[in-house]
């Protein structure tokens, strides 16, 4: 597996990232996380909020006997974590106690990507950046990240930092996929031109892009995420997706999946590793079993013509300003 730069900071990460939030027990956690690691990987990421800590404690109890400078771990901070009015957020008060409280679960003294969850429009951003950078200053965290937020709340959060000297984000966190473009209009050209690694979540759309969704379908698979959803709600929620520029996206998936002689979920992760801004996709396993197709993906490229066709298959119409922009971004003012 590559060990790429994660932005423009000389911290080294893999090409892919491997996502704990999916982790049910030790058995099936520390499977997926040897697998991981014995093909290279380093770059692990949890939160305090998967599983009310569950994830961190899982993932603390593994590196135990490990060498852990050879790993780098990124964790998140916002969640509702108790019932206490401060529980919960970005104010300095929580952050702090969200760190001594993953620490202790991560069985570590330091944190290397300590990331904001979402935005958190309660507590000024002062606050927050400011909180961060003591963090890095005192040695508990390494660098800081951000994830879930608008184009204009990621500035503002970078403008702030250089204007007060302040640690800034260096990495971004988002939700990005085939089925899932719009990081594309205003967030990914910001964080190459900005030097801000992406590292996205949910890279094969929730199990749409992993091969298991056909045309006509009348029902979910048995099992998959989406089935688990509609259990739990009561709703048929998936039938949002269920339109021609799905099924579209996923024929050409399929397409471009019997020409390389890969699985539509390889074929589906590796566009994501080829697109200009993106660093490290988090994929998320159950267990190695599952882990084993991911990797996979490393060990080929697609063309260039491939990734045009599947570009086109994808593409959604642009909303204003955007369409307009790129409709008369060659305009002759003469």
């Amino acid at each position: 597996m590559k060990q790429l730069n994660l932005g423009k900071t000389g911290l080294r990460v893999s090409e892919l990232c491997l996502g704990t939030m999916s982790f049910e027990d030790d058995t099936s956690g520390h499977g997926a996380l040897d697998a991981f690691t014995e093909a290279g990987g380093t770059f692990i990421d949890t939160a305090d909020l998967y599983a009310r800590g569950g994830s961190e404690e899982i993932l603390g109890r593994w590196l135990k006997g490990r060498r852990r400078d050879d790993l780098v771990i990124a964790t998140k901070v916002w969640g509702r974590m108790g019932e206490a009015p401060n529980d919960g957020g970005l104010s300095r008060k929580h952050i702090i106690a969200a760190v001594e409280a993953s620490l202790r679960r991560l069985g570590t003294d330091y944190i290397d990507l300590y990331q904001t969850h979402i935005w958190d429009g309660t507590t000024p951003l002062e606050e927050t950046l400011a909180t961060l950078d003591t963090l890095v200053r005192s040695g508990k965290v390494r660098y800081v990240g951000t994830s879930n937020v608008t184009p204009s709340q990621l500035q503002r959060a970078l403008d702030l930092a250089q204007f007060r000297g302040w640690e800034p984000y260096v990495s971004l966190q988002p939700r990005y996929n085939l089925l899932s473009r719009e990081l594309e209009w205003e967030l990914a050209p910001m964080c190459e031109e900005q030097g801000v690694a992406v590292i996205p979540w949910s890279p094969l759309a929730g199990g749409w892009l992993t091969g298991k969704y056909r045309r006509g379908m009348a029902s979910v698979p048995a099992g998959s995420r989406e089935a688990h959803f509609q259990e739990q709600s009561g709703k048929e929620d998936w039938r949002e997706r269920d339109t021609e520029e799905t099924w579209r996206t996923l024929d050409a998936v399929d397409e471009v999946a019997r020409e390389t002689g890969r699985t539509a979920l390889q074929v589906s992760l590796r566009w994501l590793m080829q697109q200009p801004a993106v660093t490290a996709p988090i994929v998320g396993p159950r267990n190695a079993e599952q882990l084993k197709e991911n990797l996979k993906v490393v060990e080929f490229e697609l063309t260039e013509g491939q990734l045009a066709r599947l570009d086109e298959a994808s593409r959604r119409p642009l909303p204003y300003p955007y369409e307009m922009q790129a409709r008369l971004s060659h305009y002759d003012r003469r």
